[in-house]
């Protein structure tokens, strides 16, 4: 499977679970994660969608697989603070938010405002 092929999968997989089609959107991932098991980005969305459907060890399972890959991701910390909201560690779930809260801080340190014009 080649790079945009996985693209397009994992479009059609989010496609499917938006119209109502978890089972496919499900398949799909699995497939994309099985041919190429180093994809963030389809890890993350079976971990988002497993969070939606409130299957939540699948979603730490996935959500831990995709932060293996990008730990410094804004998204994925995210993601594993919801996670552990839902299964109810809030230790865990602040370490997450945290580390999401200072990438974010990161991000914006990097771009960093338009200076406005000054009033006359």
């Amino acid at each position: 499977m080649t790079t945009d092929e996985l693209q397009t999968l994992i479009e059609e997989a989010t496609f499917d679970f938006t119209m109502g089609d978890h089972e496919d959107a499900i398949s799909k991932l699995e497939k994309a994660t099985q041919a190429h098991p180093d994809s963030f980005a389809a890890w993350h969305a079976a971990a988002e969608i497993h969070l939606s459907l409130k299957n939540l060890d699948e979603a730490l399972a996935a959500a831990e697989r995709a932060h293996a890959i990008k730990s410094d991701d804004l998204f994925i910390n995210t993601t594993l603070s919801r996670i552990w909201v839902g299964k109810g560690d809030k230790d865990a779930a602040e370490k997450f938010g945290a580390q999401a809260k200072m990438l974010s801080w990161k991000d914006q340190l990097k771009t960093p405002p338009t200076s406005a014009a000054p009033d006359l």
